[in-house]
């Protein structure tokens, strides 16, 4: 791992103009210059509903458990959830398809930068006949540039996922659901699926998540995860919940021979493969800004999901850090459908 830095500090990264993603952030000036692609961005925000949930899975919620404990519905932010049937009658489909954001990102964008949601694929799958009760989404966070350095697995964020999961495939009586995650959504969606036992010292200790979802999910996606973590997080000693060494994105060091002291939570995810899904594939960039460092740590690429089925990877403009979530709408759809790689 190279250990000089040509990023900023983590902490100043998050909470500077670069908040976001994994800790997600904003184009680079020349995606900022590109009109086409910020007119496009407007119309699929415009497009997509920033209303939330359905009122029907609203009240399937209500009734079955799920509100208000664990916050799904996130009436708090506008576009704060998207998914639902318009009724009962509605019947779904296409297999569900569940989109989990990545650190200061939200369900559905709202023209705030570094917040551009999952827009774009809602708005492709949309197009090639999804409907509105075959495709969820919440907010798992803050939705704060200003707080993504505090943002890390936590007990709540974790199980907020994993109701999302459960409740969405209880709710339209689906055999198996599809699941599109990026950034650090990409490592706690993961650790929604192995299930098992956690620990979080802020929130009471350790917890049980519950048995492994790896039979309930069909085609899982990671799009630029830090699945072994960040190099930026070593450069700041695991200062900042987020680069933390026990539920954070800190890599550990390079002891000559292999990796040591790599957080407990991204070791917990590494300790087996396969379990995300009967079909694991990432997508991602040498050029991820956020990331950095062509995507390596320690000697492997970080985005890369143990024991993968395939990968699409990209090396240079538009697909920064945002670019291979927002761009890469056709890619995702072959994936969840056909189980194939463009």
């Amino acid at each position: 791992m190279h250990l000089r830095t040509s990023l900023p500090l983590l902490g100043a990264l998050y909470l500077g103009s670069l908040s976001a993603g994994c800790g997600e952030g904003i184009e680079p000036l020349e995606a900022q210059a590109e009109a086409p692609a910020a007119e496009l961005a407007t119309q699929e925000q415009a497009a997509v509903s920033t209303s939330g949930f359905t009122s029907h899975f609203r009240q399937w919620l209500s009734a079955n458990g799920y509100e208000p404990q664990y916050n799904l519905v996130r009436s708090d932010l506008v576009g704060g959830s998207y998914g639902g049937k318009a009724s009962s009658t509605d019947t779904v489909v296409n297999q569900p398809v569940i989109f989990i954001h990545g650190n200061s990102d939200k369900a559905i964008g709202t023209g705030t930068a570094g917040q551009s949601g999952w827009n774009a694929s809602i708005e492709y799958f949309l197009s090639r006949g999804y409907k509105t009760s075959e495709l969820y989404a919440t907010t798992w966070g803050p939705a704060s540039a200003t707080l993504s350095a505090y943002q890390y697995h936590s007990k709540t964020n974790v199980m907020k996922v994993r109701k999302l999961i459960e409740a969405v495939k209880a709710y339209t009586g689906a055999a198996k659901v599809d699941i599109i995650a990026h950034s650090m959504g990409v490592t706690l969606a993961r650790k929604a699926i192995l299930g098992g036992y956690a620990t979080d010292s802020l929130e009471g200790g350790q917890y049980y998540i519950g048995p492994p979802l790896t039979s309930s999910v069909d085609t899982f996606v990671g799009i630029a995860g830090a699945n072994r973590g960040l190099v930026s997080c070593y450069q700041t000693a695991g200062s900042t919940p987020t680069c933390a060494a026990t539920n954070g994105l800190y890599p550990g060091y390079w002891n000559g021979l292999g990796v040591s002291g790599r957080s407990a939570y991204l070791q917990n995810l590494s300790s087996s493969s396969g379990y995300e899904g009967a079909y694991r594939y990432s997508i991602w960039s040498t050029a991820d800004e956020i990331i950095g460092y062509g995507n390596v740590v320690y000697y492997d690429y970080t985005s890369r999901i143990p024991g993968q089925t395939g990968e699409k990877v990209y090396s240079g403009y538009p697909y920064g850090h945002f670019g291979v979530k927002d761009q890469t709408q056709a890619v995702q759809y072959s994936m969840v459908r056909s189980h194939a790689v463009p």
